[in-house]
């Protein structure tokens, strides 16, 4: 077997290069090595390479000591092909959709179950080495075993899924509720299907996109407001009897869109912020204290949020078929994956990558 492998990695902002890499060692106790089937690129990959360093340390990370370059990828899917001492929950052969928020264990987040905020959280292909490779070593505690009848390429998309699946668990009870969707990308539409199955009343969506708002209407939007048409708020309050939605989730992460997601809600209702935000919003907190409006962060997932979606993606009722727009080679993925993206973002919501 070769000794070095090809690796996308991030080096600075509007730098990633296509290069050949060590080999990852063989897997250390509760951990293990999957071969990559399929990989998608993140929104959180583009911030990086638009503006990071965002999540990629400067200096060593307090769990994985890794900093600077990164191999990115945390999106993926394979099969497992070597385990460390001691792994029992997967074996060599089992197709694995992993998770990617390793964690120390230890921290409160951590033993509340929470490991998604853990203190000393590392997001695989982030703060330590990805899947935009043939080869990549997580812990064993974050593999999800593919069932039958979800394939790679869905199982790829079943982070970003997961994602909006804990946002909306976040919420709460929604079920006959207004709630009010921010975004239609990838993140976006994931929320979208999981309203739906939540139960939700009405399912309203923010979206200037005609790709995406066609995205919206598929994945199961009830009304569709384009920004740049109408005033949100006010549209939002037309079909609230004036008084704005129950529930919105940002999924965007625009300094506007961040005060917005507050405005479009009803005095006493609830943000969800999902969106990853490459600058500060500005914000006037009196529309918090003077409404009892909340705002409640959700970022990542746990595994059991994969469980969760797991059962809904069996029944049909969140899919990932609307979300992939592309298949590309690892080779490939500056110019047809990262570039695309940002020069054709209103035509493509999820681009995988295979290496090649």
């Amino acid at each position: 077997m070769a000794e070095t492998m090809l690796a996308a990695v991030w080096h600075a902002p509007k730098d990633i290069r296509v290069e050949s890499v060590p080999l990852p060692p063989p897997p250390p106790p509760g951990w293990v090595q999957i071969k990559v089937a399929w990989c998608g690129i993140c929104g959180s990959d583009l911030h990086e390479y638009l503006a990071g360093p965002i999540f990629i340390p400067t200096t060593p990370h307090p769990l994985t000591g890794k900093s600077g370059s990164v191999i990115l990828g945390h999106e993926f899917t394979g099969d497992v092909v070597a385990v460390g001492e001691g792994v029992t929950s997967v074996r060599v052969g089992d197709r694995v959709a992993p998770d990617a928020c390793q964690h120390c264990g230890v921290c409160q987040p951590c033993r509340e179950g929470r490991y998604n905020v853990c203190e000393k959280l590392a997001f695989t292909g982030l703060h330590n080495d990805g899947a935009f490779a043939s080869l990549v070593n997580v812990p064993a505690e974050l593999c999800y075993i593919l069932p039958d009848g979800v394939d790679y390429e869905a199982g790829a998309v079943m982070e970003p899924l997961a994602t909006g699946f804990k946002a909306v668990r976040m919420a709460g009870s929604i079920l006959g509720l207004t709630v009010v969707v921010l975004g239609a990308g990838t993140i976006g539409l994931g929320t979208i299907m999981a309203a739906k199955a939540a139960g939700a009343g009405q399912i309203i969506v923010l979206e200037m996109s005609r790709a995406r708002i066609a995205k919206a209407w598929e994945c199961g939007a009830d009304v569709v407001i384009n920004p740049k048409e109408e005033d949100p708020v006010a549209a939002i309050k037309a079909l609230t009897n004036g008084s704005g939605a129950d529930v919105s989730f940002e999924c965007i992460g625009n300094k506007h869109t961040g005060p917005l997601a507050v405005d479009v809600i009803r005095n006493t209702g609830t943000a969800i912020i999902v969106g990853i935000f490459e600058e500060p919003s500005a914000f006037n907190f009196f529309s918090l204290s003077g409404t009892d409006k909340k705002v409640v962060g959700s970022l990542a997932y746990t595994i059991e949020d994969f469980k969760g979606l797991a059962r809904l993606m069996a029944k049909g009722a969140i899919k990932a078929d609307p979300l992939i727009t592309g298949r590309i080679g690892l080779k490939d993925i500056v110019d047809k994956g990262f570039l695309e993206l940002i020069n054709n973002k209103d035509e493509n919501i999820k681009i995988l990558v295979h290496p090649e």
